[in-house]
């Protein structure tokens, strides 16, 4: 006869067995409903546009790394706003990324403007130098106020478009500038330079054009182009304001929801559609300007002689920017790393 210890260490056993089943067929459903981590962004690219499958490109690329753990959303076009109105979406909660210009960085972090500075940078080179000096500040501060960078990228350099010829500075001053709404400092610096900001946001612009609310507005020639806003503010004058910057990020929280183990690839995705971006900007820019000269673009020729006008227009308002735009330490290190390269570059350089 089986002894009754041996009796209740099978019912134990039975017992044992039964709860792991059971707690195993209750996970097993659990699994299978987990939700993917949704990320919806933000940004101003047109929907129509080659940028815009490049962004969609991206969001595939997560959904496949991740096996389907993560899903990203693009709202393109400035249905959710322009950069300011994106930012603010993203600390309620109603966003968790966008592909900011420096505009919207700005909005997190000040010192992003440092790589912007009006006719301070004579290239490409030069600006990614400098971001690269710069970017363990900008990043880490981001970060503190709850954002992660996944990327930087440009979308060509600003010039400027307008209703009417422009060629020198005072030419600019008789026109009505469109500026981003919701950036005092800005405009104050515009003013003190002599120039006239009229502040709104980036859908009115379109409009603002063809009422005359604006007769001029600052825009690289692949944003011109893609927007379409050359067929209002029909001439470009050819002169290199500064890069127009821009970052994609996130905010931390959501980040740090994301599996560990893909996060590296993810990273990895994001920067190459950021050098996918900037390597279209730079091949295509010329044909760019040709396509809309050919649709009735008008680009006014900017001499050397009055190119040192508008360098000095923008020289002149350093001592306000420095400051009341671009936090000083930030400013100073900005021109401090543009002059290395400068000067390291100067000395690398043939000697004729």
């Amino acid at each position: 006869m089986m002894s009754r210890v041996h009796v209740r260490r099978q019912s134990f056993t039975a017992w044992v067995a039964a709860l792991v089943f059971v707690a195993a067929t209750c996970l097993i459903p659990a699994a299978a409903s987990a939700q993917p981590l949704t990320i919806k962004m933000a940004t101003l690219v047109p929907t129509n546009s080659a940028w815009f499958l490049v962004l969609k490109e991206v969001a595939d690329k997560w959904a496949k790394i991740s096996n389907g753990r993560v899903k990203v959303i693009f709202y393109g076009g400035g249905t959710k706003g322009d950069d300011p109105e994106v930012v603010q979406a993203m600390r309620l909660g109603e966003l968790q990324g966008a592909v900011l210009t420096s505009v919207g960085v700005a909005e997190i972090e000040k010192s992003v403007y440092a790589i912007s500075i009006p006719m301070a940078y004579d290239s490409y080179e030069e600006v990614y130098y400098v971001l690269d000096k710069m970017r363990p500040r900008l990043e880490s501060a981001m970060e503190a106020k709850g954002f992660v960078v996944l990327n930087w990228a440009d979308a060509g350099w600003i010039q400027f478009f307008t209703t009417s010829p422009v060629t020198t500075p005072d030419d600019l001053k008789k026109l009505k500038l469109f500026q981003w709404a919701g950036d005092p400092k800005s405009l104050e610096i515009w003013r003190t330079a002599g120039f006239n900001p009229r502040p709104a946001a980036v859908p009115d612009l379109p409009m603002g054009l063809s009422t005359g609310l604006f007769q001029a507005c600052t825009l690289s020639p692949q944003v011109a182009q893609i927007g379409r806003y050359y067929e209002r503010a029909k001439f470009m004058t050819d002169l290199r304001w500064a890069l127009l910057l821009g970052a994609t990020v996130i905010q931390k929280d959501t980040w740090a929801k994301v599996p560990a183990d893909i996060k590296p690839a993810l990273l990895q995705a994001m920067k190459e559609a950021g050098a996918k971006l900037q390597a279209d900007i730079r091949q295509n820019g010329d044909k760019d300007i040709a396509a809309m000269k050919s649709n009735g673009l008008t680009v006014v020729p900017v001499d050397a002689k009055t190119k040192e006008l508008w360098r000095k227009a923008a020289e002149s308002a350093y001592g306000k920017i420095r400051g009341d735009f671009v936090p000083v330490d930030a400013f100073d290190q900005a021109m401090k790393a543009r002059d290395e390269y400068r000067k390291s570059h100067a000395a690398a350089a043939p000697k004729k």
